[in-house]
């Protein structure tokens, strides 16, 4: 079994493969930027008991974070746990990719493990998109990484309009059926949701234009997915366990058996 973990801003997901790349179960935890050892063991133990599974099973861990300060965290717990360090998606980890980036430490480990995962299961030229606190587009070409554009993310936007109006309420995002919004909340998530779903048709074609070639898929995972992407032009499809799966790919990839 392999386990594969991505600490993102927000939340940390953990996924549990089996030797032959099945996921056998997926948990969301929330991020704590002040975890400890033993509070990171006691979760990724609940976890496994929720699951009715064995920590004893693992092989091997595979480690994805955007988050420094508990990096290294989950990595000593892994090793405490497993018996074995885990892979820390990074600069040296075999990608099967040619990443054009400039200066590689300062690509994103979930945008790494998302395109990873597009480049096996999808035809190229692919866009990825990845959408968390910010909103990631990736261009693929064949088995290279060519660039991306950033974005900030819906739940940003929506938190910056509350906070910053001060006669806008403080909303979570829904989905609405119309952009002529008669309330002060529709009205939000219409200019939300319709503004966004703009955006990504824009920065889609626009990527497009730059790499000189239109993409045979766009494929998104992340949140805020079903509500937005329905009013998206561009047909762009959803892979929810994308990132998970590049982490798997990239493990695979980087432990020989």
């Amino acid at each position: 079994m392999v386990l594969a973990i991505d600490i993102g801003n927000i939340r940390t997901t953990i996924a549990l493969f089996t030797e032959e790349g099945a996921l056998s179960f997926q948990s969301e935890l929330e991020t704590d930027a002040k975890m400890t050892d033993d509070r990171c063991a006691i979760d990724l133990m609940g976890v496994f008991a929720l699951y009715q599974a064995e920590l004893g099973g693992v092989d091997g861990a595979i480690l994805s974070s955007v988050v420094p300060p508990i990096t290294g965290a989950y990595a000593r717990t892994l090793r405490r746990l497993t018996g074995k360090p885990p892979l820390v998606v990074g600069p040296g980890l075999k990608t099967g990719l040619n990443i054009k980036a400039e200066i590689h430490n300062q690509l994103g480990s979930d945008i790494v493990a998302s395109c990873v995962a597009a480049a096996a299961l999808y035809p190229a030229p692919a866009i990825v998109v990845n959408s968390r606190t910010a909103v990631t587009f990736s261009y693929l070409s064949a088995r290279a990484f060519e660039g991306c554009a950033i974005m900030p993310g819906i739940d940003i936007a929506l938190e910056a309009l509350s906070r910053n109006g001060a006669q806008l309420p403080q909303i979570g995002l829904a989905q609405v059926d119309t952009p002529l919004g008669r309330n002060t909340v529709d009205s939000m998530r219409a200019g939300v949701l319709y503004g966004y779903s703009g955006a990504f048709d824009r920065v889609i074609e626009s990527l497009e234009e730059a790499a000189g070639a239109k993409a045979a898929v766009v494929v998104a995972t992340g949140g805020r997915a079903p509500s937005l992407y329905r009013l998206c032009r561009r047909e762009i499809k959803y892979d929810h366990d994308l990132l998970v799966k590049g982490l798997y790919h990239l493990y695979r990839r980087n432990v020989r058996h």
